[in-house]
C-alpha cells in the first residue's frame, strides 16, 4: 500500500472512531436552556447561565431536584461539578423516583454526594429519603481529597446491572452492589438550608454526558472495600482480590461448636440465606452454645451482617484460642452486639465500652445514631485488624472505634477489665472467629473475609 492511502485509510479510520464516539454519548444539557429537565420538591433556583447549569439555596425551602424528563437503566454518566461553600451541599441523584411507593412529595434513590464540609465524603453514596448513606467515605479514606471545593471536579458514575461505582477526578471513590431501582431519573441536588448564611450559595454543573449503550464496566484498583448488597454473595471484583464467605447462607459448613466438633445440635438455626441463635431466656452458652470457625485468623477484614431483636444480646469475637475453661463463653477480643436501649449491660462497664460495636470491656464505640439502624433491621458490623496489629471497629460504614493490640492504652485497658486474669490476652498470631450465644435471637448473614498479608 503506498504511504499516500495509508495516510488516509488512518484518517479515515479515525474520523470513524470519533464518529462512533459520539454516537454512544449524548448531551443531558444544550448548554442554553433547561430543556428535558424539570424542578421537583424544593424550591431552590436553578437557571441555565453561560454554558452552566446554576442551582441556588433559598430559604424555606427542602431539598430540591432538577431531573431529567427521561428515566434511565444502565448508564455512564460524566459531568463537571463545582461548589463554591464549604456551607452548601449537593449530590447527583442516579436512578431515583418521585412520589411514589409512600414517598409522598419526595424525590428518593442513589444519590453520589457532594459534600464540601471538613467531613469530605464526596463521591460517597448516600440513599436520599430512604435508607440513608450506603457508601460513606470511611471506607475509602484516602478519596476524601479528590474533591476540590471552589473548582470544577470532573465526575464519573457507572451504573451497570447491580454494580454502581464512582470517580472524583478520575480517582476511585466508591463501590455498592445494590438489589433496589433497576431504573429512575437523573437528578442535580441543591440541598435545603437553615441559616441566612447559607442562602443564596451556589453550585454549577456542566459536560453533562450520558452513555447508555456499548457498556463496559470499568475496573476498580484492588483493595477498596465493596459494599455488597446481595446477601451471601461475592461479586467477582471481591472473589478476585481475596474475600471468601464464611457462611454460604445453606449449611453449617466451617462452622462447629466452641466445646466441641461438631456443629451444635440445638440452639441455633439455618434457613432463608441466615445463621440465627434462638432465644433461651438469655442464658450465656447454655442453649446451643457459641460457635467458631473450623479455621484461623491473624490478619484479617471480616465483614457480617446483623439483625437484634428487642433487648438481645451477642457478640462477634476474634482470635478466640479455645484454650481458656471457662463455663460461659470463650474468651476472646469482642465486637459487641446488643440493644443498647433495652439490655442492661450496656448500662454496665465503663464509659460506654459494653454497648453495641464496643471492644466489650474495654474501649467504647463512638457512633452517630443516625448509623444504628433499628431493631429489627439489617446492620452491617466490620473488623478489621492489620498486620502491624492495628484494630479497626465499623458499623454501618462508619469507623467507630480504632486501637493496637499489645499497646500501653491497650494493656491498661486489659489491667482494668474482666479480662486481667487472663496472661496475654488479646494478643495471639491468630485465632478462631467466634459467634456468640447469650440466649437471644440474633440472626446473621454476608459473613465474609479477606486475609491481609
Amino acid at each position: 500500500m503506498k504511504k499516500s492511502n495509508l495516510v488516509v485509510l488512518c484518517i479515515l479510520l479515525c474520523a470513524l472512531s470519533s464518529q462512533l464516539h459520539a454516537q454512544t454519548w449524548k448531551s443531558l444539557f444544550d448548554g442554553k436552556t433547561l430543556n428535558g429537565w424539570k424542578q421537583l420538591a424544593g424550591k431552590a433556583d436553578y437557571k441555565a447561565e453561560d454554558g452552566t447549569i446554576v442551582g441556588a439555596t433559598v430559604m424555606n425551602s427542602g431539598n430540591s431536584f432538577l431531573v431529567t424528563e427521561k428515566e434511565y437503566g444502565d448508564f455512564v454518566l460524566e459531568l463537571d461539578a463545582k461548589i463554591e461553600s464549604t456551607l452548601s451541599n449537593s449530590g447527583i441523584q442516579t436512578r431515583s423516583h418521585f412520589n411514589t411507593n409512600g414517598h409522598t412529595g419526595k424525590v428518593y434513590g442513589r444519590q453520589v454526594e457532594i459534600d464540601p464540609s471538613e467531613r469530605a465524603w464526596s463521591g460517597g453514596i448516600y440513599d436520599e429519603a430512604r435508607r440513608d448513606w450506603l457508601y460513606p467515605l470511611d471506607l475509602n479514606p484516602q478519596a476524601k481529597t479528590a474533591f476540590k471545593v471552589g473548582e470544577y471536579n470532573h465526575i464519573k458514575i457507572e451504573c451497570i446491572g447491580r454494580e454502581m461505582k464512582t470517580w472524583i477526578n478520575n480517582i476511585p471513590v466508591a463501590y455498592v452492589i445494590d438489589t433496589v431501582d433497576k431504573t429512575g431519573f437523573i437528578g442535580l441536588q441543591v440541598h435545603a438550608v437553615t441559616t441566612k448564611e447559607q442562602e443564596g450559595k451556589k453550585v454549577y454543573f456542566k459536560n453533562i454526558k450520558i452513555q447508555t449503550t456499548n457498556l463496559k464496566s470499568t475496573p476498580f484498583p484492588a483493595n477498596i472495600y465493596v459494599v455488597n448488597n446481595v446477601s451471601n454473595y461475592l461479586s467477582n471484583y471481591e472473589k478476585q482480590h481475596g474475600w471468601n464467605l464464611l457462611f454460604d447462607g445453606k449449611s453449617s459448613t466451617g462452622w462447629i461448636s466452641a466445646k466441641g466438633t461438631a456443629f451444635p445440635a440445638k440452639g441455633w438455626q439455618i434457613g432463608n440465606g441466615t445463621l440465627m441463635v434462638l432465644a433461651s431466656e438469655g442464658k450465656e452458652a447454655q442453649n446451643g452454645g457459641d460457635i467458631v470457625t473450623t479455621k484461623q485468623f491473624g490478619a484479617f477484614d471480616l465483614s457480617f451482617e446483623f439483625k437484634l431483636t428487642p433487648g438481645a444480646n451477642s457478640g462477634v469475637k476474634y482470635f478466640v484460642t479455645l484454650a481458656d475453661k471457662t463455663e460461659g463463653s470463650s474468651i476472646g477480643l469482642e465486637y459487641q452486639v446488643l440493644d443498647d436501649e433495652l439490655h442492661p449491660d450496656a448500662k454496665l462497664g465503663l464509659n460506654g465500652d459494653r454497648t453495641l460495636a464496643s471492644l466489650y470491656d474495654l474501649f467504647p464505640s463512638t457512633k452517630p445514631k443516625r448509623f444504628i439502624h433499628p431493631i429489627g433491621q439489617w446492620n452491617t458490623g466490620r473488623v478489621v485488624v492489620y498486620p502491624d496489629n492495628r484494630v479497626e471497629h465499623y458499623l454501618n460504614g462508619v469507623k467507630v472505634l480504632e486501637y493496637t493490640r499489645g499497646s500501653k492504652t491497650f494493656n491498661d485497658a486489659v489491667a482494668i477489665s474482666k479480662y486481667k486474669i487472663w496472661p496475654n490476652f488479646g494478643l495471639a498470631k491468630q485465632g478462631h472467629l467466634l459467634f456468640q450465644d447469650h440466649g437471644n435471637q440474633v440472626t446473621y448473614r454476608s459473613i465474609k473475609i479477606k486475609e491481609l498479608k
